[in-house]
């Protein structure tokens, strides 16, 4: 239990993280609110249950982001983890090999308890370095061939970084010449449009997988989508039924996708470009550095010049001043007495200045 004094940090933090204006995403969203838009627009466009992933909300959407995405078919499913094993486990089978290939800081390596191992037999090698993206060069040198790559656009856990254009179609070129399949984890696969100032399909054009995710960006309830040809997807169902993922209805997490993912996409150019203007503005601040400089997509990190606890007590006091919630959690970086958080660019961030972001920033560091 903890003491009466812990006890009152403790609530007076939950107040504050309810009452001040967020940072990170797309703001506070209550459940009713998101709920009662959605239940509005399936009023409006006379949406039907699905069963069992078979019904015009499911398979009109998937229509719309296979064409979108430039794939041949697609399947909603409730999640990417569920996803992304069903698509490595399908290439593992038809290579004949349960071996695999993915970056060090892949989320299915690092936050799904290898799912990949224990579900589907698979053993994989981690290809390139932590911090910067997957290169054709990293490819060409495994000593041993795999039956798919999984490629994560952006990499997250290095501050949204992305290959160059360049560098993309290397590794596309590459996994041609050897016969491996390209299999995109594209949990923010709609950030990178603006950054590279083309089409999706386009972006995607090369990888024989695709997943993408609704409840990010998009801000809808949780749901994934899985693409490619026909004939992998036809098989990614079958997986999906022996996974438990193919529910009696998916209909509300898909009509909230629906009904949000062209207004998200047309901001995406908006919130990169805040995010550069505020990156900039931060850099600017001592002790304060992003990472990228010069963000690649409307997410990137933040490190600070002060440890993780003091950092958590600086937000707090910050939040009180000047009403502005920073951040939700920090971890320790690198460095001795230094921390790090993921910012992601979205509709709070647009509700606030970058005076205001660099104020509350530079009175973060004063705190300490």
């Amino acid at each position: 239990m903890p003491t009466d004094e812990a006890q009152g940090i403790l609530d007076r933090r939950a107040q504050l993280r309810t009452s001040a204006r967020r940072l990170h995403g797309q703001g506070r969203t209550r459940p009713h609110e998101l709920l009662e838009a959605a239940a509005a627009w399936c009023r409006e466009h006379e949406v039907e249950w699905d069963h069992y992933g078979r019904g015009a909300i499911l398979q009109d959407f998937e229509a719309k982001v296979a064409d979108l995405l430039g794939f041949e078919a697609a399947r909603f499913m409730p999640s990417g983890t569920m996803a992304q094993q069903i698509a490595l486990r399908i290439w593992a089978d038809r290579a004949g090999s349960s071996h695999v290939g993915m970056h060090p800081t892949a989320h299915v390596e690092l936050h799904e308890e290898r799912g990949y191992a224990h579900l589907h037999g698979l053993r994989v090698s981690l290809v390139g370095p932590e911090r910067t993206p997957l290169l054709a060069e990293h490819l060409r040198g495994l000593s041993e061939p795999i039956a798919a790559l999984l490629v994560e656009l952006p990499i997250r856990e290095a501050g949204g970084q992305l290959p160059t254009w360049d560098e993309l179609e290397q590794l596309k070129f590459a996994a041609a010449e050897l016969s491996v399949p390209l299999h995109l984890d594209g949990a923010r696969l709609w950030e990178c449009g603006p950054a590279y100032g083309r089409a999706l399909s386009e972006i995607t054009r090369g990888f024989a997988s695709c997943y993408v995710s609704f409840y990010k960006g998009i801000g809808a309830l949780p749901g994934s989508m899985l693409l490619g040809a026909k004939d992998f997807v036809d098989q990614a169902a079958v997986w999906q039924k022996r996974h438990g993922g193919n529910l009696f209805s998916l209909a509300p997490n898909a009509a909230t996708a629906a009904m949000r993912l062209d207004e998200r996409l047309a901001r995406m150019p908006l919130w990169l470009e805040r995010a550069r203007s505020m990156a900039a503005t931060l850099n600017a601040i001592d002790g304060v550095r992003t990472l990228p400089d010069v963000p690649h997509t409307n997410l990137f990190h933040l490190y600070l010049d002060l440890d993780a606890e003091r950092a958590l007590a600086a937000r707090d006091a910050v939040a009180e001043q000047c009403g502005i919630w920073l951040y939700e959690s920090i971890e320790p970086a690198d460095r001795p007495g230094t921390s790090r958080f993921e910012l992601y660019v979205g509709d709070a961030a647009m509700a606030l200045s970058d005076e205001e972001v660099g104020e509350a920033f530079a009175m973060l560091l004063q705190r300490d």
